[in-house]
């Protein structure tokens, strides 16, 4: 059996029934895991053990621990710092910086992997424009060169500890204000203003060999009529085509406020709609599944997740909505895209130390010890 492209997650720190079922199914391909279902490192582990055991090839098993405010596990764990600490030191320091962000990176995959968690949705390739409240401090800087050579260089630690980076929000979340869990951002510049700033950590880290990237819930509307994670002209004219990016496309959490307002029927007499018909006429080519972001029943869930894989997704995340996730599953019908799963099995993370081993080694000790201040 492949690796499906639906990621799902549970609500509690043990496998039920339905999990189980719900995991064995043939659109299932992974699990997102979050602080809701963690209680201490020997918990989880026996948990993803038991996830992976479920099926050939396993499933993979990701979770959202940047470091600050979003680390999912915590007691047990090394407390990380925001990336945006390393953008600081970086202006007094960039060697320094450039040092700590990579030890970061390691620190926070060697310790997921020792409980066999594949990987973590890192690193964040926003840029802190001091507008985005959601993105803030989540972001190493503001200046695209920065961001990219420091999200390069944590990247690459987290490679060395056996672990897939990936880079999110593409084209770039930090130029709106609005947050996209709770309504539909809309980021008004020009393709010109985002290909010289906001792509360029993405542009970089693509010749780097990142493993995967994460859209975002944003609409773009100058540039095309569809948030960039269900929009073709994003994924596949400019993430793959001109970008040149090989690895996975997760699309971010279908549940979010920013997916559902994005098929909203009310929009079409909304002024999003009005700026999309005045200055973004749909381009011949640009459809992906030709289902209209503003159209009747876009909302239903099996929708969105037709529109976010024919856009150009590998793989698409519903989390914190049982509900929408069985309709996924019950009513998708069957998926088989082998280039994607061939990309989806490289995500898996590679094997290295077990917890005890991580633990009593000088590596693990000492990037504690110069992390331990900066969180």
């Amino acid at each position: 059996m492949s690796l499906g492209p639906v990621m799902l997650d549970i609500q509690g720190q043990a496998l039920t029934a339905e999990d189980r079922e719900r995991l064995r199914h043939p659109l299932t391909g992974g699990l997102i895991l979050f602080a809701r279902n963690y209680e201490s490192p020997e918990q989880i582990a026996a948990l993803v053990e038991e996830i992976h055991a479920l099926r050939h090839p396993r499933l993979l098993v990701a979770v959202d621990h940047e470091g600050g405010r979003v680390q999912r596990f915590r007691e047990g764990f090394t407390r990380l710092p925001a990336c945006r600490r390393f953008g600081e030191i970086h202006e007094e320091n960039p060697k320094r910086a450039l040092r700590l962000a990579e030890t970061a990176g390691w620190l926070m995959a060697a310790e997921l992997r020792a409980v066999d968690v594949d990987f973590s949705f890192a690193p964040v390739l926003d840029l802190d424009r001091g507008v985005s409240a959601v993105i803030g401090d989540r972001a190493f800087h503001g200046d695209p060169e920065v961001v990219a050579v420091l999200a390069q260089a944590y990247a690459h630690g987290m490679q060395r500890a056996g672990m897939a980076a990936t880079g999110k929000h593409f084209p770039g979340h930090g130029g709106c204000e609005a947050d996209s869990h709770l309504a539909l951002p809309v980021d008004t510049r020009e393709y010109a203003d985002l290909r010289i700033e906001d792509l360029v950590p993405f542009e970089r880290l693509t010749h780097h060999g990142l493993a995967g990237i994460m859209p975002a819930h944003v609409l773009y509307p100058k540039i095309d009529r569809q948030p960039a994670g269900f929009s073709p002209f994003w994924l596949k004219k400019v993430l793959r085509q001109e970008l040149g990016f090989q690895g996975v496309i997760f699309s971010d959490d279908l549940s979010m406020e920013g997916a559902k307002a994005a098929f909203a029927p009310s929009m079409a007499r909304g002024p999003i709609a009005e700026v999309q018909d005045a200055r973004m006429p749909r381009r011949p080519g640009m459809a992906g599944s030709g289902l209209d972001p503003i159209g009747e029943g876009a909302g239903d869930p099996v929708d969105r997740a037709r529109a976010a894989l024919d856009a150009g997704c590998d793989m698409v995340l519903v989390c914190n909505d049982p509900a929408a996730a069985g309709r996924i599953l019950d009513g998708f019908g069957p998926h088989d895209d082998p280039v994607a799963h061939l990309r989806l099995v490289r995500m898996h993370g590679r094997p290295g130390p077990d917890r005890d081993a991580l633990m009593a080694s000088n590596e693990w000790r000492e990037a504690v010890r110069v992390l331990e201040h900066l969180a």
